[in-house]
């Protein structure tokens, strides 16, 4: 079983073209279901899917251009004509909040669902939620607008224990988390038994990073290395780097000079100019840098350790 499920509803940039859709990602960890960026068309991508907006337990809207979250208004209404009960929770730039609050007022006296929406702050790095097994902190993009990454990063997993091993040493219950987390055990006669006796090493833990929109950023690397992994925008070719630096946006070589440099498992180039209809010159160039990518191709699912869809 995976850590984490990626499916990509959105992946175009700016408008919908060639049958591409505006950013949206659902990310799902064990029983988290996460909904990254809403473009327009969102919810019609998740019918089509068939992905239930009932199950949305998280948002997060990484920033004000229109193409990262007109869909959301939309989505929303929907959730309510649908009967939803359950409260959400909606991450975003402090400017969503009225946009939200005026879409919804008209209805108010029949919203089903209680909205907590967090105002994010912009250009530093801060853990916004966590749960038992999971944290997830944004990350400071460099666009025209304030614009946040974020990463999503398993939490430590304990020992697995061997239950033969409790048995020969007639280890009690109350004892069994403290070796879940690595300590020894002492027993009434005052001999200690190793822990590497007791359980074996823990599972492994794996982290998602998802780079939105931004220009070519060698500070990313500090918060990025080593991710399992990564979504970077690529919106252009590397023959218009002149034009991506205007626009603050990355070619398909900087996405993956980032990917190479921060020694990620694997990379995802997404948000393709609608110049392009044809997607495949982005895979050669990103992949003449860094080989383990693939293009965000929308219906795909991407699982973390193991990537599905390519």
């Amino acid at each position: 079983m995976s850590a984490f499920e990626l499916f990509i509803l959105g992946s175009n940039s700016a408008v919908p073209a060639h049958g591409r859709n505006p950013s949206a990602q659902i990310l799902k960890h064990k029983s988290c279901s996460i909904l990254i960026d809403c473009g327009e068309g969102t919810q019609f991508q998740m019918n089509r899917y068939h992905i239930k907006r009932a199950n949305l337990d998280y948002i997060l809207i990484s920033h004000m251009h229109g193409d990262h979250y007109f869909g959301l208004v939309g989505l929303l209404n929907s959730m309510r004509l649908n009967g939803r009960t359950r409260e959400l929770q909606i991450y975003g730039p402090p400017e969503l909040d009225p946009i939200i609050r005026l879409q919804t007022h008209y209805d108010e006296g029949d919203w089903s669902f209680q909205i907590n929406f967090h105002a994010l702050e912009f250009g530093k790095f801060q853990v916004i939620f966590e749960s038992a097994d999971l944290i997830v902190s944004s990350l400071p993009l460099k666009h025209k607008l304030p614009c946040n990454g974020f990463l999503f990063k398993e939490k430590p997993k304990l020992r697995t224990i061997i239950p033969e091993a409790l048995e020969k040493f007639a280890v009690p219950n109350s004892e069994i988390f403290k070796i879940k987390q690595g300590s020894d055990f002492i027993n009434s006669k005052g001999e200690t038994i190793l822990n590497q006796v007791l359980s074996k090493e823990a599972k492994a833990s794996f982290s998602y990073a998802y780079c939105s929109d931004t220009i070519y950023d060698e500070d990313l690397l500090a918060y990025i290395a080593g991710v399992d992994l990564l979504y970077h925008e690529a919106t252009f070719l590397k023959e218009d780097e002149e034009k991506a630096a205007l626009r603050y946006h990355s070619t398909t070589w900087q996405a993956a000079s980032i990917a190479k440099q921060a020694e990620v498992g694997h990379l995802l180039i997404g948000h393709f100019s609608a110049k392009y209809k044809d997607l495949s010159s982005y895979l050669i160039e990103a992949q003449e840098i860094f080989s383990d990518t693939s293009l965000a191709l929308e219906g795909n699912a991407y699982a973390i350790p193991y990537l599905v869809g390519q």
